[in-house]
């Protein structure tokens, strides 16, 4: 009689867990005082108890809708767009089932049919850095391009594929985006350099990997063998994450050579036609305005950029053309800070939007969402 008992005590115990694991909760919470909409969030897979090696879920948001998902190439992290209401938590359920396609928001490649350009983007904006044929035509730099674009899902592939037939990108052609910054050798839309005297900007990117390609992440890095500084030579690596629904990209920077006392420079190129900057010291951010003109002189509005710098040693300053803050760095650390941008004719209609979310931004990387598994 006990060995029955021992039995069913083992088997009630094996039901039950296995149903603990199909229907795992996701706890979000918000201690902020504005709503954290569309914000990734991050679990490592392991708290769940799931087996997605061999099993199918979908993610169920309080209403019972299907949310989407993307697992980590590891497996090991699974990330999802959270809706938390001001200082309220939301709860995501995660259970056994076909979970439906997911809509693609992000997407990064080598393009090698545009001289080596390197090119992502989220449902916000697209991006652009240099490879080594173009220093064959012009003297790029390891600045930052970015195009205003008006569609969630990804775009640049048309419009490189609209450049073969002979459909410039500088002029809105219907295509879901175009390119109107310029960036020649300069930071261009949110890019760095080290800085003694100087911006000692750097040249094309020597080589690039991919950590990760979408639907709602992408990560990849882009490797600088010779950044000059003086008459000594660095190797820049630097590591940048879109995500969908952000309206800033992660980059984490490491310069490697020599050591020395010198600091690490953020900043945005400036253009004739720029309308405003402002800098925000209590949250370290630094947004630009400038007017939104094509090629052919069509006003298509205006272009916001911006940047968050976590740790901050300067004020922001003017300096050839550029508006920049210095951190202080140490050659063969990581050095985090974030930078992006938006047009007016998308999601941020007016300068305003765009300063108040760039500050929410800031305020959510120093606060981050507090998830925790049931």
């Amino acid at each position: 009689m006990k060995k029955v008992n021992l039995f069913l005590l083992a088997f009630f115990s094996l039901f039950f867990c296995n149903c603990n694991g199909k229907n795992a909760q996701i706890v979000v919470e918000n201690s902020l005082d504005f709503d954290r909409k569309g914000e990734m969030a991050e679990v490592a897979t392991a708290n769940l108890k799931a087996d997605f090696g061999n099993k199918s879920y979908v993610l169920k948001n309080e209403k019972g809708e299907e949310v989407a998902y993307q697992l980590s190439v590891d497996k090991k992290s699974l990330i999802f767009l959270a809706d938390v209401p001001a200082g309220a938590k939301t709860v995501y359920t995660l259970q056994e089932g076909t979970p439906a396609p997911v809509a693609i928001k992000t997407n990064a490649r080598f393009v090698p049919e545009r001289s080596d350009d390197f090119a992502w983007e989220n449902d916000i904006a697209a991006f652009r850095m240099y490879g080594a044929a173009l220093e064959k035509i012009e003297n790029p730099s390891n600045g930052v391009d970015i195009w205003m674009k008006y569609r969630d899902e990804p775009v640049m592939d048309s419009i490189y594929a609209g450049r073969l037939r002979k459909l410039s990108y500088h002029e809105d052609n219907g295509l879901g985006g175009f390119d109107s910054y310029d960036v020649k050798h300069t930071l261009g839309a949110g890019g760095n350099a080290l800085y003694t005297d100087k911006f000692w900007i750097g040249d094309a990117f020597d080589s690039h990997i991919i950590h990760e390609c979408g639907p709602l992440r992408s990560v990849f890095s882009l490797v600088y063998d010779t950044i000059k500084v003086g008459e000594t030579y660095y190797k820049e690596i630097i590591t940048i994450t879109t995500e969908a629904g952000s309206i800033l990209n992660k980059a984490v920077v490491r310069y490697e050579g020599l050591e020395q006392p010198i600091r690490l420079a953020a900043g945005i190129f400036m253009h004739g036609d720029s309308v405003n900057t402002v800098f925000d010291r209590k949250n370290n951010t630094l947004a630009y305005t400038k007017n939104t003109v094509t090629n052919k002189g069509i006003d298509k509005g205006q272009t916001y950029i911006g940047m968050y710098v976590p740790v901050v040693t300067s004020e922001a300053f003017y300096e050839d053309r550029h508006i920049a803050i210095l951190s202080d760095y140490v050659i063969g650390s990581d050095f985090t800070y974030y930078f992006g941008g938006a047009w007016n004719g998308w999601k941020f209609p007016s300068e305003q939007d765009w300063l108040t979310a760039l500050t929410q931004f800031s305020q959510a990387k120093r606060t981050p969402l507090k998830i925790t598994t049931i």
